[in-house]
């Protein structure tokens, strides 16, 4: 199996910090948030590769900073060659410019770079294993409907399978939102492309979830009895930092 991180954003409602240092690589709780990630990454035995797929902008600060980490994982950091906001991948995108540029045949674990928990995630890949050849994805109960409205939303049928999937919905019908946390079997990778090709939105996943429902099967794991944290800005940065702390 190989694991991709979505890396190649440019952070900027987190500017000044994220103005020459990439926001997978700030600080929480005194180590990158990268590694709190990785740390949940590295007991999968099944996992023998993970891909950081980054910008040119700050593809140097990965490298180097994958110099002095320690894994029994091989890492490789991908540079999609962007260098703006204006001419990003988006993160539908870079999935697909990793799985053909890398030639990803196996199964692929996709997890955002600025996404943090610490629940293991081996019953999430039984899950996963117990649903191909389709698509899972990762849920959490952010419980309030208000909060909701900044998510993608799903509602689930009483098998797991996603009924409706909708990015940041004005009137949400239900509070399980997608933690950017998706297994690809290695039977559904060319399904990015296609979804590209018919000129469709490469940025926010929920589009291309959304799109994906409509035509076969998905399924979701709720996690259940954790703390998730998507560091959007600098007040879900600083909570996440106390929260870790």
């Amino acid at each position: 199996m190989k694991v991709l991180l979505l890396a190649a954003g440019y952070a900027t409602r987190l500017y000044p910090l994220t103005v020459d240092k990439p926001k997978p690589l700030l600080p929480i709780a005194g180590k990158p948030v990268l590694e709190h990630i990785l740390d949940i990454i590295e007991p999968l035995k099944e996992v023998d590769e993970i891909f950081i797929v980054t910008n040119h902008k700050f593809a140097g600060h990965f490298e180097k900073w994958s110099k002095g980490y320690k894994s029994s994982k091989t890492i490789t950091v991908v540079d999609d060659g962007t260098l703006s906001n204006d001419d990003r991948l988006g993160a539908t995108g870079d999935i697909e410019f990793v799985i053909k540029n890398k030639g990803v045949k196996d199964d692929l674990l996709v997890l955002a770079g600025d996404n943090i928990f610490r629940t293991p995630l081996k019953d999430f890949l039984d899950f996963s294993y117990s649903k191909r050849p389709s698509l899972s994805i990762g849920l959490y109960d952010v419980k309030h409907i208000e909060l909701a409205k900044k998510y993608g939303i799903v509602s689930l049928d009483k098998n797991n399978r996603v009924l409706e999937f909708k990015e940041k919905p004005s009137a949400p019908k239900s509070t399980l939102a997608a933690k950017c946390l998706y297994f690809f079997p290695k039977e559904k990778l060319g399904i990015a492309g296609t979804y590209l090709n018919t000129d469709n939105n490469g940025d926010a996943p929920g589009y291309f979830l959304q799109w994906l429902r409509a035509k076969e099967p998905i399924f979701g794991y709720v996690f259940q009895d954790e703390k998730w944290f998507d560091i959007g800005d600098k007040r879900s940065y600083e909570e996440a930092d106390r929260e870790f702390k």
